[in-house]
């Protein structure tokens, strides 16, 4: 397990090096100079050398790497273009919004797809069970964004149960009203994610429940749900972790589209106006935060699945791996 753990950082090292490249290179490869953010329509060229010269675009390409390497190295992202600020502290800021958002939503979403999916398995011959997976094809086909909206018009304009979005100026200072505002952007994660994960949380209840052990544990007079909870549970969740990581990344990442819809000041709406705004620090430091992020999310999945299979910690040679 400890050559695994040494082997898998390295590979998160390099996978996070690579993708900071990446970020880089992309960001040059557009059309435009993001001096540009800083001037008017009619620049005069001294202006736009001073621009350039305050931004260092006017750089060698691999001057600004190893200039933006260095600064990422002590822990700096930069300056915005447009506001001054420094980007990581706005960073920091804005994820008091978004990871309170996304793991209360991907929380809620597992325990919601657990029930669901395990009885949609059990049930998988009846009406109910035929109806539970529709739903969840049904889900899974809908847009988030368009969930999001129908929320909206339903609980917040007709029936004006909820606010229809925006965030406390206070941020988490008055816990009630902060989980007021963040109820219906997890709402619309929690639907589309759940139905996702329903889909796989049946299908691998479904493959443990036709399982030689589990059937004999039942023989033996343990009853449906103690012969799953105790032989099953744990074969059930190996491939469902695996998933769980995927949709934590994914739903990190989609905070763009549901704060987009619902107002509020988290990593989504900045890499928004930082784009539309051409504010070069301010994209590289959400995209490279972000990444960070999806990158170490992979890397827990992985440990934890080993954790819990015995056999993934086990090479083809019969040694530890």
């Amino acid at each position: 397990m400890t050559s695994y753990l040494v082997r898998r950082l390295g590979f998160l090292l390099l996978s996070f090096v690579l993708a900071m490249l990446l970020i880089f290179v992309l960001l040059r490869l557009l059309p435009g100079d993001p001096a540009n953010a800083l001037l008017s329509v009619d620049a005069t060229p001294e202006q736009i050398r001073a621009a350039q010269e305050q931004v260092g675009s006017n750089l060698p390409l691999w001057e600004q790497l190893t200039s933006w390497l260095a600064d990422v190295a002590r822990l700096d992202l930069g300056k915005s273009f447009i506001s001054g600020a420094a980007v990581l502290p706005e960073i920091g800021q804005r994820l008091v919004v978004t990871l309170p958002l996304t793991l209360i939503a991907f929380v809620l979403s597992v325990v919601v797809a657990a029930l669901v999916g395990y009885l949609a398995a059990v049930k998988a011959d009846t009406r109910l069970g035929v109806a539970l997976s529709g739903v969840a094809q049904v889900g899974i086909a809908v847009p988030v964004f368009w969930i999001g909206i129908l929320l909206v018009w339903l609980l917040a304009l007709e029936l004006r149960l909820l606010p229809s979005g925006g965030f406390p100026r206070t941020d988490w200072e008055d816990p009630g009203a902060a989980l007021v505002s963040l109820t219906l952007p997890v709402v619309t994660i929690v639907v589309v994610m759940s139905a996702s994960l329903t889909r796989y949380v049946r299908s691998a209840v479904l493959d443990v429940l036709d399982a030689d052990h589990l059937r004999n544990a039942r023989a033996l007079g343990a009853g449906p749900g103690e012969a799953f909870l105790r032989h099953g549970l744990r074969n059930a969740s190996v491939p469902v972790i695996s998933i769980l990581g995927i949709e934590l990344a994914s739903t990190l990442l989609g905070a763009v589209v549901v704060e987009a819809v619902f107002n509020l000041p988290g990593l989504g709406s900045m890499l928004t106006k930082a784009i539309a705004e051409h504010d070069y620090p301010s994209i590289q430091g959400v995209l490279l935060v972000t990444t960070l992020f999806v990158l170490l999310i992979g890397f827990l999945a992985d440990v934890v699945q080993r954790i819990v299979d015995p056999r993934l910690r086990v090479s083809l040679s019969g040694a530890d791996a």
